[in-house]
């Protein structure tokens, strides 16, 4: 192997003398407790001598991110349906393909089709993913938390007794609002995320703030694109005010700020430079 040789290419060159193991199966490591290696890493840029030891380790069966999130994405979006729409077998004979007579059901509905077209949309157009794949197995747990969570959802918020908000109106009006404006700042944080890779580089680099207004979240925290996906959530709970919808919110925001936390430390050790005034996920707090 050539000292200029790219972790990528020596991907390579294992995979074609062992064909079973194509490069985004392969774990390659200096250490085999250490971490994986990117692909653009040079040989002689490691701190290795005039030979080296790379460990190798299977990850299993991948699947692409891509392919991930649109399986993800379009459960949720169906499964809404079967329940917006009383299938008899959901609620019963007497109420198949009866209409709510709550406006906000309606507006529910609309809001949550809206959020998953949106996310599969940025997945086709938007999104540019550092590691192309994941491992096949975690696929079924994925789906089982976005799509179980979409049904239990739906159950309550299209249910015959299901009752609107205390407040009414104003509590909606307010939840749609907000909801709008966290959907529209999830999207431009996205489209910022993607400018820093146009080129097909994955090499990262520090999002700061652009001319869009939403994108000045990047002041203060460093995912605002999980900030505002909470917001999101916040935001539906309040116009369905659901418990169903309030617990997948928490557990969102709990799952959230690890992601979060994780890439804030990553920003942190990576980036000499990086901006002392950010925080993970909430601005001043966490």
């Amino acid at each position: 192997v050539e000292p200029n040789a790219t972790i990528r290419e020596i991907r390579l060159m294992f995979h074609k003398l062992y064909p079973r193991w194509y490069p985004a199966r392969q774990s390659i490591k200096l250490d085999p407790k250490g971490k994986s290696l990117r692909d653009e890493e040079i040989l002689q840029h490691l701190p290795v001598g005039t030979t080296a030891t790379l460990y190798f380790k299977d990850l299993g069966p991948q699947i692409g991110w891509t392919t991930v999130f649109l399986i993800e994405y379009t459960g949720p979006l169906f499964i809404y349906f079967l329940f917006y729409f009383r299938m008899p077998f959901v609620y019963g004979l007497d109420e198949r393909f009866t209409s709510s007579p709550h406006p906000v059901v309606n507006l529910a509905c609309i809001c949550h089709s809206f959020h998953y077209i949106k996310r599969l949309i940025e997945t086709v157009f938007v999104h540019r993913f550092s590691h192309g794949t994941m491992p096949l197995r975690n696929i079924v747990k994925n789906c089982l938390y976005y799509w179980g969570f979409a049904a239990w959802l739906a159950y309550y918020i299209n249910h015959p007794l299901y009752t609107p908000p205390s407040y009414g109106k104003k509590q909606i009006n307010f939840a749609v609002i907000m909801f709008l404006l966290c959907e529209a700042g999830n999207f431009s944080i996205h489209v910022a995320l993607s400018d820093l890779r146009r080129n097909g580089s994955k090499i990262r680099k520090i999002p700061y703030p652009t001319k869009n207004p939403f994108t000045w979240l990047f002041f203060f925290v460093s995912c605002p694109n999980y900030t505002y996906e909470v917001g999101t959530w916040i935001s539906f709970t309040i116009m369905t005010q659901c418990v169903p919808v309030g617990l997948f919110t928490l557990l969102c925001f709990i799952q959230m700020t690890i992601w979060a936390k994780d890439k804030h430390c990553t920003y942190l050790r990576e980036f000499k430079d990086y901006p002392s005034l950010r925080m993970p996920i909430i601005p001043f707090l966490l």
